[in-house]
């Protein structure tokens, strides 16, 4: 197929560290290349790929000191794809809903996976005016808020199987790895290593929007011995940081979409300690890959039993529900029900 894949600007493809839709954009893109289809990927223009690229921008808008507009990036880089909107059998947005008035207007199909949260008010009577455009879903929770939207699928993330080496040896610590912002709650997190007695790694970036939330309620707790700050990590450091791990904590307070960091703990032997927002019943299971829980003291209890959870089965769950090759399948089979659908056959 003639594939043409579009991907925010606020981060190359893939990250240079944190970036989780612009990953899984390259993660599928590089798996149907592989496959052999035609992919042209609309990305920055510092995004390292197979596929054709086009990009209205050099570098990655977050990275670029003399970007001040990054939607009037996007906007251009939209229209580009509306020229070009021919060549392809089907257009797959990566852009939330910033695509959608172009996508009314094309004759090629297309379709836009949902990346972000959805229980906005705002976004009601925004799908409901383009509630024919094809909309893929990354969890069935996700869908909760608009379930009158066009959905045509839910697909989970993967990961290429080789980007992380399982470990299966017992960690030495407890990760937190993202963003630190109140919906991910590190609180949460370093007073349950403080009470199970066991030694937090934080390794995340700290958006401008948090800063005040990172200078107030964070950067104190971060004084006290027991925890360290490491900052943003490329995947070499998070093989380290979450291989070498005894658990993930992803304390999270939120409707989380789905979740990265959960089966990229997974690919590495590591086992998850989460809330039930969300995806998280969805993508862990609990007592196989970790443990679901309700509170801290709960949590706490989960640390001391985490060593009953077999890491080499938390892989094994990774390989076979979370792979790229499985996504991409996935995206296929979807892609050719809107070409079918589009084109149908004259018996």
């Amino acid at each position: 197929m003639r594939i043409a894949v579009v991907s925010p600007l606020y981060e190359a493809v893939p990250p240079k560290a944190y970036g989780g839709t612009e990953r899984i954009v390259s993660y599928l893109t590089e798996e149907l290349v592989r496959k052999g289809h035609q992919v042209t990927l609309f990305a920055s223009g510092d995004s390292q790929t197979r596929a054709r690229l086009v990009s209205p921008c050099r570098r990655a808008t977050r990275l670029d000191p003399m970007c001040q507009d990054p939607v009037a990036l996007h906007v251009l880089m939209l229209e580009e794809v509306s020229r070009r909107a021919s060549e392809f059998d089907v257009i797959h947005f990566n852009v939330d809903y910033l695509a959608f008035p172009w996508a009314r207007r094309l004759a090629t199909p297309s379709l836009s996976t949902l990346h972000g949260r959805l229980d906005i008010r705002e976004l009601k009577p925004l799908f409901r005016e383009f509630r024919e455009h094809p909309v893929v879903s990354i969890s069935n929770a996700q869908r909760r808020p608009l379930p009158f939207a066009n959905w045509v699928g839910t697909v989970y993330h993967g990961l290429p199987p080789d980007l992380y080496r399982p470990s299966y040896e017992p960690g030495r610590h407890l990760a937190f790895v993202g963003r630190i912002s109140p919906e991910k709650r590190p609180d949460r997190a370093i007073r349950i290593a403080r009470r199970a007695g066991i030694p937090l790694l934080i390794a995340a970036k700290v958006d401008r929007a948090d800063r005040e939330y990172y200078e107030q309620k964070i950067r104190p707790l971060l004084r006290e011995p027991g925890v360290e700050f490491v900052g943003e990590l490329d995947d070499r450091g998070k093989q380290e940081l979450l291989g070498g791990a005894a658990a993930l904590l992803f304390p999270i307070d939120w409707p989380e979409p789905f979740g990265l960091l959960m089966i990229e703990a997974m690919a590495c032997g590591t086992p998850v300690i989460a809330w039930p927002c969300g995806s998280v019943p969805e993508v862990l299971k609990d007592g196989v890959t970790g443990f679901v829980v309700s509170d801290e003291r709960e949590a706490v209890r989960a640390v001391e039993r985490i060593g009953s959870i077999d890491r080499r089965r938390c892989r094994a769950e990774f390989e076979r529900r979370f792979t790229a090759e499985r996504m991409a399948r996935d995206y296929l089979h979807i892609y050719g029900r809107l070409a079918a659908a589009r084109h149908p056959q004259v018996a």
